[in-house]
């Protein structure tokens, strides 16, 4: 009998699932109409950072998947700031809208099906102006894709075309952002590049397919690709993933290195929580689309104050320390197109209170750079608000 509840509640009939087709055709209809309509207005995509210091501010972002089984609200009401010269380190469970977060930033969401429906992500040009991402047109992008922002894939293996040697896919970049370049400036500045991620056989390698390279090498040209034009923020998306611990480090330390010659800032997107603390000076918690906590690295790491961030805190391994069997979270994550209007966390938490049967919690400011969205602060903490996720039925 419980089966047969369980498969009724995840049945679609085909009277549902065309009804949700017709809802999604008009809804990203309209938004793909606002779109143009914004892209042709300069007012609607220039505008002004609330701290000039910072190089990108995410402003109540929302980015929602039009499916065939309903709205997926991958990204819902985030707000955090990417200081210039900072390392902030956005971890969480696969799924939790770390990846998304990154794609809204580049415009690389799959349209129609993927849109940003609310909020803003500006970005800071350096000479005054800012642009609202969001309703940036696509020839804007092209100029500040690659150039001023650069993403670093976690996948060498598939990141690189193997029909094209490493050179002419590095030399592509710079031509693309630097048309007035000659082929020997722009040769020049490729082998350049290939030098500063550390190899040292820069000719060779020049003239390399990706398949004749190691894991760690191809990782090295991903990285060459992404700061051959010396952006202001690098996306580091799980830079390290395909690599053994010693490549590992040795990238991290690069990276690091490569972003304090250029004064660079670095999104660092990761599940390792030890990369994390090694590398970020700032870092945001993230669980399903929402922020639960962020702070300065030591924050995060020696006072960790919502659950979820203290349950990932005690399923790490710790060196020395010799126990039966790791800890896990209890429960799993929520239905993504049917979210619950209290906390997400709520029915895993092993810290539940009486006001967690209320509404979803707003964030509360609990020292001077510690924020965390749990109503056991509610006494301590200043709350700042809520995050605002956008009604899909009014678009």
């Amino acid at each position: 009998m419980a089966e047969k509840k369980k498969k009724r509640a995840s049945y679609i009939s085909s009277g549902e699932s065309r009804k949700i087709t017709r809802f999604n055709r008009r809804v990203t209809k309209k938004l793909e109409q606002q779109r143009a309509a914004n892209a042709r207005n300069p007012e609607s995509y220039t505008t002004k950072m609330k701290d000039p210091n910072n190089v990108v501010e995410f402003d109540n972002v929302c980015t929602y998947f039009f499916t065939d089984v309903g709205v997926v609200k991958a990204v819902d009401g985030i707000n955090f700031n990417i200081p210039r010269g900072v390392t902030v380190g956005v971890v969480g469970e696969s799924g939790c809208g770390k990846s998304v977060t990154s794609l809204s930033l580049m415009q690389l969401l799959q349209r129609p099906m993927g849109q940003v429906v609310g909020g803003e992500i500006r970005f800071n040009k350096g000479d005054g102006t800012a642009y609202n991402i969001v309703n940036t047109p696509n020839k804007i992008m092209e100029s500040i894709r690659g150039n001023e922002i650069s993403m670093i894939f976690q996948e060498p293996m598939t990141s690189l075309n193997p029909i094209f040697k490493i050179g002419d896919q590095i030399n592509e970049v710079i031509i693309l952002h630097n048309p007035e370049m000659s082929k020997e400036d722009v040769k020049k500045r490729t082998l350049e590049m290939i030098g500063l991620v550390g190899i040292a056989n820069r000719e060779g390698v020049y003239n390399m397919y990706p398949h004749e390279l190691s894991g760690g090498m191809r990782q090295r040209i991903c990285i060459a690709i992404a700061l051959a034009c010396s952006p202001t923020i690098i996306i580091a998306d799980e830079p390290t993933t395909a690599l053994d611990v010693t490549i590992q480090a040795q990238i991290l330390d690069l990276l690091q290195d490569l972003k304090n010659k250029m004064n660079s800032s670095i999104m660092l997107i990761t599940h390792d929580l030890g990369v994390v603390a090694g590398m970020a000076d700032y870092v945001v918690v993230m669980y399903a689309g929402r922020i639960v906590e962020k702070g300065t690295a030591r924050e995060i790491f020696h006072t960790p104050s919502h659950p979820y961030t203290i349950g990932l805190m005690k399923s790490k391994p710790v060196v020395g320390q010799k126990v039966e069997e790791l800890y896990n979270i209890p429960g799993n994550v929520p239905n993504p197109v049917k979210m619950p209007n209290y906390c997400y966390f709520r029915d895993r938490c092993e810290m539940r209170c009486d006001k967690c049967d209320g509404a979803y919690p707003p964030e509360y400011k609990i020292g001077d750079t510690h924020v965390v969205s749990c109503y056991r602060y509610a006494e301590e903490g200043e709350e700042l608000g809520y995050p605002k996720s956008v009604d899909v039925e009014e678009l």
